[in-house]
């Protein structure tokens, strides 16, 4: 085999391994620093990553916000109008933070049921609800119709018999 042609294949090989190698690291960083919108009942659902990090978005729930003496610390839960999840977190929430708000809540799961927040967003106006709570509460409010028209249609199966 010619030197200059030997060369030019080895070059290329290289060239195809170095990119393999590029493609190969860059997949694994985007999956390490993925990040999940979850509801309450998907994380219900079990569909939440066990030991790593997401975000939980929903309405804060009436009436449950509470504030530990520390002043830091607030626990408060998290809806989508069909499941509910305890939230824990340290640190000044948003101004527009309140109960009946669309939140997203970044953190990871402890047990079942509680979350560990590390940021809380909430929404910026009236008129605005984040895309991953707007889901979160629409897919709440079908499956709460579709369960409301199954049973209508079971009773009126059983009133004709």
């Amino acid at each position: 085999m010619n030197p200059k042609r030997k060369n030019r294949l080895i070059l290329v090989l290289l060239i195809l391994a170095g990119t393999g190698l590029a493609v190969a690291l860059g997949t694994m960083a985007l999956k390490e620093n993925i990040q999940y919108y979850l509801s309450p009942s998907e994380v219900k659902a079990g569909k939440a990553p066990p030991n790593h990090s997401f975000r939980l978005a929903g309405l804060v729930s009436n009436g449950s916000v509470k504030r530990e003496k520390n002043g830091l610390t607030t626990h408060f839960d998290i809806t989508d109008n069909v499941e509910t999840i305890t939230v824990t977190y340290t640190g000044i929430l948003p101004d527009l933070f309140r109960e009946g708000q669309g939140i997203v809540a970044t953190g990871k799961l402890e047990g079942s049921s509680l979350f560990v927040a590390e940021d809380v967003l909430a929404k910026h106006d009236e008129n605005y609800m984040p895309p991953p709570v707007q889901d979160a509460l629409d897919k709440a409010k079908a499956s709460v119709e579709a369960k409301a028209k199954a049973e209508k249609s079971q009773a009126s199966g059983a009133s004709t018999q």
